[in-house]
């Protein structure tokens, strides 16, 4: 008999900015510049909230993402909610790591420690790797579109570093880490649809679970990744659910993912 074809799943966020849950455009966040933020939503509810809700409806393989300073205690909070079943990027180094998973983190995620200057730095991936297990560590290779191709993008996906994401470098990673998390920064917030030649792209080099977000706008966005990347790629929704104030149902989202 032969095995059941993977199906993209529906994978679940908690973005966090000063302290609270918001949805941003992701191409608005900056350290120097708040004038130019952007806010799709700002929530009423604490993170733990959006926690339990994800609990209460199996939904693993979310993420918290901590976006700039004064979001440490309310990642805290997210994950104490439902221990080991969130992972959290933001700000993680080889300082902090163990600290994350020491708090409720199923797993970390890394970007920016990764790229000193903008440049990858294969000995730093290692040493996280070995540090937290190769199955505990997740790679952000969060992109922006430069001509026909991609560059991982870095603190908060203002800097483009030197990176491309294609096969060759999906599969240097992968040697490291069990899982990719890829925001497609130029469309991240917009609610304008996904980048359709990203998904298919990853779909026909990852080897590995990997979670696009970015421009997710329709509950029917779900079948078109699954068909686009072969049921290899899950799927993040953001500003579009109205448990963030859109108007994609998550009850029928989580219905449609669990088809």
């Amino acid at each position: 008999m032969a095995p059941k074809q993977r199906h993209s799943t529906f994978r679940p966020c908690i973005d966090l900015h000063e302290g609270q849950v918001k949805q941003i455009v992701g191409g608005t966040l900056s350290d120097g510049n708040e004038g130019r933020l952007k806010t799709n939503f700002v929530a009423t509810q604490p993170p733990e909230y959006f926690a339990r809700k994800y609990r209460d409806n199996g939904l693993e393989g979310g993420h918290v993402i901590k976006l700039g300073p004064r979001n440490e205690e309310a990642a805290r909070r997210a994950l104490a909610e439902w221990r080991g079943h969130l992972q959290i990027g933001g700000g993680i180094t080889i300082d902090n790591a163990k600290e994350w998973l020491d708090a409720g983190a199923s797993k970390i995620i890394v970007t920016s420690y990764l790229f000193p200057s903008g440049n990858f730095d294969l000995e730093r991936l290692q040493t996280i790797s070995s540090l937290v297990g190769k199955d505990k560590l997740v790679v952000d290779v969060s992109c922006r579109r430069r001509g026909d191709k991609w560059f991982v993008a870095m603190n908060k996906w203002q800097d483009i570093t030197t990176m491309e994401v294609n096969k060759e470098n999906l599969d240097m990673l992968a040697q490291y880490c069990n899982e990719f998390l890829v925001h497609a920064a130029d469309v991240e917030g917009l609610c304008q649809g996904i980048d359709e030649e990203l998904v298919k792209k990853l779909g026909e080099w990852v080897t590995i679970p990997t979670t696009y977000a970015g421009g997710a706008k329709s509950i029917s966005d779900l079948e078109t990744v699954n068909k686009l990347s072969g049921g290899q790629v899950d799927l993040t929704y953001g500003s579009s659910l109205d448990i963030f104030g859109g108007a994609v149902s998550f009850d029928e989202l989580v219905k449609a993912s669990n088809q």
